[in-house]
Order: structure tokens, then C-alpha cells, then sequence
């Protein structure tokens, strides 16, 4: 017999998923932010790795990085992408995919100098998915830029780091159900200022 009393509810899915990231920040003992980012080539060849959601509303999703690594890379050739969240404490995922945009260069440095004085040198000092002949390179380029700046408290930001803003035209809620009898429903929509429409999927 079916649980309709915890189904997946048929409301607007940005605040379904506000219902559930506030659980999940309740229950996953490390990084309930973390999300899944799923890329591409314009040929098609995909690229996968972990990221951290940075900041989430009606617009979308965000989250930053370098423009010059590999995900950027693609980001810019191909700006379309899908995320996963997982939560495993709760036994939920949800998937999210559509087009991406930059963030504007006030909201990239509002975030880049929020980040502790270290992350900042980290990012700078990065030449992130480029080859490094030894991690003794990559370290004193660390502490170079810790001594010219650690007056400051704030290191400039580097032009190339910055944040991307995943607007959804799919999000997909997957609940975990007794024996693999898993609950998924579908929110769709064909234009960002569009309704969403939604429907149950077979698990």
C-alpha cells in the first residue's frame, strides 16, 4: 500500500525544495549544500564532480568557480547543466537542470571576500585543472600572495573567478520508498517565467 501521507506534494517545487534543504541542513552531518554538477562539451562528452551551493531563490541556484578550469571551460562553451543533490540521512535526491548565466561582478565579489582570508589566497593563487609539476609550486604561490596581502584581510579578486546562476527548467524530487517502491515527481516548465507543471514518474 502507498504512503500518501508523506508523498511528494504537487506545490511550487522552489519552495519544496526549501522544505527539504532546511531538513536536510537538520540531518546530514556534513555539507548538506553539497550538489553534484554535471557539464558538458558542445560535442557532448560530460564531466561530473562535486560543488557547493552558494546561494538559491527564485532565480536559481549558485554556485562559484574558476571560469578558466575544466567546468568553467565547459560552462562557457556550453552553458547548460544538471545537479544532483543527494541526501542520504534522509534517503532524498533531487535533480535540477537548465541554462546557466554568470552572477553580476558585485554579487561575485560580495561572496569572494566573504570567504575566509585563506580561501581567497587559495582561489588566486589556483590555476585550477591546469597541470602543476609539484605541489611545492602551488604552495609557494600560496605564500606569496598570503604575505603581499595579509595586511588587508582581502585579496583582489581574480577576474576569471566567479559564479554561475543555474536557472531551472526541470526539477525532479526522488523520495526513497520500502523495498526499491521509490516516489518521484517531475516539475517542468518551458519558459523561466512559466508556470510549472508536474507529474509523478514510474520509480
Amino acid at each position: 500500500m502507498s504512503d500518501t501521507a508523506n508523498a511528494i506534494p504537487a506545490i511550487d517545487p522552489f519552495s519544496l525544495f526549501d522544505t527539504w534543504f532546511v531538513e536536510a541542513r537538520e540531518s546530514e552531518p556534513n555539507d548538506p549544500n553539497a550538489m553534484a554538477l554535471a557539464t558538458a562539451t558542445p560535442g557532448g562528452a560530460p564531466s561530473v564532480r562535486m560543488v557547493l551551493l552558494k546561494g538559491h531563490d527564485d532565480r536559481g541556484f549558485v554556485f562559484y568557480t574558476n571560469a578558466q578550469s575544466r567546468k568553467g571551460g565547459e560552462i562557457l562553451a556550453n552553458p547548460q547543466a544538471a545537479l544532483l543533490f543527494h541526501w542520504k540521512s534522509l534517503r532524498r535526491q533531487i535533480r535540477i537542470e537548465g541554462p546557466l548565466e554568470e552572477v553580476s561582478e558585485e554579487e561575485a565579489d560580495a561572496y569572494f571576500h566573504s570567504r575566509p582570508f585563506v580561501s581567497q589566497v587559495g582561489s588566486a593563487a589556483s590555476d585550477q585543472s591546469r597541470p602543476l609539476d609539484n605541489r611545492a609550486t602551488y604552495d609557494a604561490r600560496v605564500s606569496e600572495l598570503r604575505a603581499a596581502y595579509e595586511g588587508d584581510g582581502e585579496v583582489p579578486r581574480p577576474p576569471h573567478w566567479t559564479g554561475f546562476r543555474l536557472s531551472p527548467m526541470a526539477m525532479e524530487f526522488w523520495l526513497d520508498r520500502p523495498n526499491r517502491l521509490h516516489e518521484r515527481r517531475r516539475f517542468s516548465r518551458a519558459a523561466q517565467e512559466a508556470a510549472w507543471t508536474s507529474n509523478l514518474l514510474y520509480p
